[in-house]
């Protein structure tokens, strides 16, 4: 059996018939991780004698009639900002190669109990915003669509790992966009579930107030499966929300009949970054979802500078809070991106930080308001397709290309879903966007735009 395009599901259904095993889908997994990681760079470790223990304990397992669940001998990967247990997390960086956690953070942990198998750490921006950068100890991870091309980040290894069919799922961390923005420069789904959603415990952290953790995947039904493990309430996280979690797969392939859909056309038309192939993908996927019954039409949401703003400074000023004593004793074992960035923090005032969390508010409760009329918003995930590495993009500037921010400032679920390929071979995404807590209802819409696309046949690199 050829493994390396099975959908979680599929995988769960051939290990339950007989079909294959974890070990052999783990094998495998290994076996591609082999053949490409020394181009594509994905992997900072490969836990390999751990992976095949766990395939071979849940082959035990289910022969035994013990079943876990969906993920019970699948193979993932973690980004490498999640604590594992006895197992190297380094954010990318040399201030953390010898940091060897005592104990899983949340995610890992349900992994665990749920009987995956965990493939290793993978590359990501130092830190989770110091990247692409070949200054650190790792080599930055590479798009599989194109090598010359940079992945987007800051979730850069998890996306280079799905793309080139390493894995089929991976946890990524959105602050910014880093999770919606590789899925988008790299064809994959990514899901930042609502603020609070997911348990960010033992996960470091860039910025309290907009960090969220999500999967990368493959599909939305790939996606599904991953929230719905790792959704609920957990105490110890300040930020959880004790909020019920509903079985995110009921609604799924309902389609977008009688659906409003609302699009904040002002966010990207008149961007600079914004190409013909991105905006052409944007109302392509509109028209579709009108001919599939839905009622799309735009909407106006507060200006786009206001949102990136807010965000910029967020994420400095609790990044510096985070980073300040590294910074004043270890400054040079930064990468030269990460410390040119980081840095801008010690510039924020307090009442620059207060301004920008009463604008946030203010947001926050206009796209609430847009929400009232619609089930979910339509907009781009990037202005464009994957820059070269020889033509970096500043991902703080005014100007960056990804349309991701606005919705780490206000906490709604937002998801990326390719539509397509532009003129230059490359995949390009949108973003749905849906009420605080209603990820079904993202993946609703989500689910139908994959199917509308065609994008399921679309060969990957």
């Amino acid at each position: 059996m050829d493994t390396r395009d099975l959908s979680i599901a599929e995988m769960g259904k051939a290990l339950r018939s007989g079909a294959t095993t974890s070990a052999k889908l783990t094998q495998d997994a290994l076996a591609r991780i082999k053949a490409q990681d020394d181009t594509l760079h994905a992997f900072v470790l490969v836990t390999e004698d751990l992976a095949l223990s766990q395939a071979q304990r849940a082959d035990a397992e289910l022969k035994a009639g013990s079943d876990r669940g969906p993920f019970h001998g699948i193979p993932y990967g973690l980004k490498d900002i999640y604590d594992t247990a006895g197992i190297r997390t380094t954010c990318h960086s040399r201030l953390r190669l010898d940091n060897v956690p005592k104990t899983n953070s949340v995610v890992a942990g349900r992994f665990d109990a749920a009987g995956a198998v965990l493939l290793g750490k993978l590359a990501t921006h130092e830190f989770a915003l110091g990247g692409p950068s070949f200054d650190l100890p790792f080599p930055p991870a590479r798009n599989p669509w194109n090598t010359d091309h940079v992945t987007g980040g800051s979730s850069s290894g998890s996306a280079t790992a799905i793309a080139s069919r390493m894995v089929r799922m991976a946890m990524g961390s959105d602050t910014g966009g880093s999770i919606r923005g590789p899925a988008a420069w790299c064809g994959l789904v990514g899901i930042k579930p609502t603020y609070g959603r997911v348990s960010r415990r033992g996960v470091f952290p860039l910025a309290w107030a907009l960090d969220h953790c999500g999967p990368l995947s493959r599909s939305v039904e790939d996606a599904v499966l991953t929230v719905q493990l790792l959704a609920g309430h957990d105490p110890y996280d300040d930020a959880s929300a004790n909020v019920p979690v509903p079985d995110y797969s009921a609604d799924l392939n309902k389609g977008v009949k009688g659906l409003r859909i609302g699009i904040p056309r002002d966010f990207f038309i008149a961007a600079s970054a914004t190409t013909h192939d991105t905006l052409a993908g944007i109302e392509r996927t509109a028209a579709q979802l009108r001919e599939a019954g839905a009622i799309v039409e735009d909407v106006k949401l507060p200006n786009y500078a206001l949102f990136g703003a807010a965000g910029r400074v967020i994420m400095m000023a609790e990044a510096y809070a985070i980073h300040e004593s590294d910074m004043r004793t270890r400054l040079l074992d930064y990468g030269e991106i990460t410390a040119n960035r980081f840095v801008l923090g010690a510039t924020v005032r307090a009442a620059d930080y207060l301004a920008a969390l009463r604008v946030r508010r203010e947001l926050t409760d206009a796209v609430n308001e847009a929400l009232r009329k619609y089930d979910a918003l339509l907009c781009l995930s990037a202005l464009n397709t994957a820059p070269r590495f020889d033509a970096p993009v500043d991902a703080l500037s005014s100007g960056a290309p990804m349309q991701t921010i606005p919705f780490n400032v206000t906490g709604h679920p937002a998801m990326s879903v390719p539509v397509g390929l532009g003129s230059d071979g490359l995949p390009v995404g949108v973003q749905i966007v849906g009420r605080p807590f209603d990820e079904a209802m993202v993946f609703r819409v989500g689910r139908a735009v994959e199917v509308l696309s065609g994008w399921e046949a679309v060969a990957l690199p």
